[in-house]
């Protein structure tokens, strides 16, 4: 299983890749977690888009925020059929290693995902809250610290 790992501006992802990222983000965000949301929030102009590809469709995806402070890492996905390989703790290593070691990482992450977090060095800080009716807890990552 060979991926091959893109990340891309806003404005050089091209129509295909915007829409298998948006599909892909649908298909797990409100589709299977039943959660109705805006997932479409304005907020992807400004971020890096990193995917993977395997025989040259996207499985997994995260945006990147790095003009935020913290940086921001979110919309974490795997394609289902993809899950429990490895995949997204790679994508997660990649995408806190494109963030400056200096910097602090924040993700607001849904809290049965809590262990896999931590086992990236995240660290829970912060009470629980409810964000589309999901749970969801706030973690922060120093790069400099973070698991290889």
């Amino acid at each position: 299983m060979s991926i091959v790992w893109k990340i891309k501006k806003w404005e050089e992802l091209n129509k295909q890749e915007l829409y298998e990222i948006l599909r892909l983000r649908s298909e797990i965000f409100i589709v299977e977690q039943e959660c109705p949301y805006q997932d479409i929030d304005n907020k992807d102009i400004f971020s890096k888009h990193y995917f993977g590809k395997i025989n040259n469709k996207i499985v997994c995806y995260t945006r990147v925020f790095l003009n935020e402070d913290p940086n921001v890492i979110g919309r974490l996905v795997v394609k289902k059929e993809f899950r429990n390989k490895g995949i997204g703790r790679e994508i997660m290593r990649r995408s806190i290693n494109i963030i400056s070691k200096e910097k602090v990482i924040f993700i607001s992450a849904q809290s049965y995902l809590k262990d896999f977090y931590e086992s990236l060095g995240f660290i829970k800080k912060g009470k629980k809250y409810l964000e589309d009716g999901i749970i969801h807890i706030p973690m922060y990552l120093n790069s400099r610290t973070s698991k290889k």
